[in-house]
């Protein structure tokens, strides 16, 4: 008997994106109404009965993370509902990552919160990119998929490649990433130290490996204010490193607040990131965007063959 294919549905965070995927697994998306009231309230209404098949949703939590979040949830309670038999979801950047702890003892802890809604809204499983914290699995009751961009980024970046060049991890938390492109990539890591004194403020404190007269990749798995990056680079270039040549990739590029300002400043001369966010205006700023889709549809089609 051959197997239904998977219904597909989107909200309207990153469209482009889910157009890609599903085209790469030779389908299409199913239609359904997002949309809201005058009063900002969101309707969402499938325009395609999901009862007993395999749906799939594609909606990264970026921002405006509360409304594309919560359109993802109006997604799955719809089809949940309507009888689905399993449900996927695909976030491709998954927001409120960071909000992994309490520092204080007086915060909430968002990623836990925010994988309950979802668990609740009725996803069976999630697939998710490059997610800020590995230690987000532990906050869902349900399959999690970690994909990475990270070999399609040092993919994109190999034909730049300095021979002088070192991978800079702009904190402690991208070590290991760092040593993950300083393997693809042949390439010795630096490390920058950091501390956080404000929600688009660090502090440097030390660079620990030799950045003198060497041109500084610095990567990360997201780029929102840019204030890590500005930190990281600043940092570098009074270690020693070359000024003007850097290279910068991240998988989820936000581009928030004043970060565009911010990063023309540092004379980088390129910039990596995926698709996993819906491109936002970066006038000045020199942007090479590199496709996510063919890597979450592998995922895909591989979690619909489980089935």
């Amino acid at each position: 008997m051959t197997q239904t294919p998977p219904l597909f549905f989107a909200g309207g965070a990153n469209l482009p994106l889910a157009q890609d995927v599903v085209l790469a697994l030779g389908t299409s998306l199913a239609p359904a109404t997002v949309e809201r009231f005058p009063d900002g309230e969101l309707h969402v209404e499938l325009l395609q009965n999901p009862q007993g098949r395999e749906v799939v949703l594609l909606q990264p939590t970026s921002p405006p993370p509360d409304q594309h979040l919560f359109e993802l949830l109006a997604l799955a309670d719809a089809c949940r509902r309507a009888g689905a038999a399993r449900i996927t979801a695909v976030i491709p950047y998954f927001g409120y990552a960071r909000q992994d702890r309490r520092a204080t003892g007086l915060e909430s802890v968002a990623a836990r919160l925010v994988a309950d809604l979802i668990v609740t809204a009725g996803v069976q499983r999630v697939i998710m990119l490059d997610p800020h914290t590995q230690a987000i699995e532990g906050f869902f009751t349900i399959p999690i998929e970690r994909l990475t961009a990270v070999p399609a980024l040092a993919d994109a970046i190999r034909p730049f490649r300095p021979s002088d060049g070192i991978i800079v991890a702009p904190d402690l938390g991208a070590a290991k990433l760092a040593e993950t492109y300083g393997r693809l990539l042949d390439l010795p890591v630096a490390i920058v130290h950091k501390t956080r004194t404000g929600p688009e403020a660090v502090s440097v404190s030390r660079v620990s490996g030799d950045v003198h007269g060497k041109v500084a990749v610095v990567v990360d798995d997201m780029i929102s204010t840019g204030g890590t990056i500005e930190a990281a680079l600043r940092a570098v270039a009074s270690a020693g490193a070359q000024r003007g040549n850097a290279l910068v990739a991240a998988t989820h590029g936000l581009f928030v607040g004043s970060c565009v300002d911010r990063l023309k400043g540092l004379e980088i001369k390129r910039l990596f990131v995926t698709d996993s966010v819906a491109a936002v205006p970066t006038i000045g700023l020199e942007v090479e965007r590199v496709s996510s889709a063919t890597i979450l549809a592998a995922s895909i089609e591989a979690t619909a063959r489980s089935a």
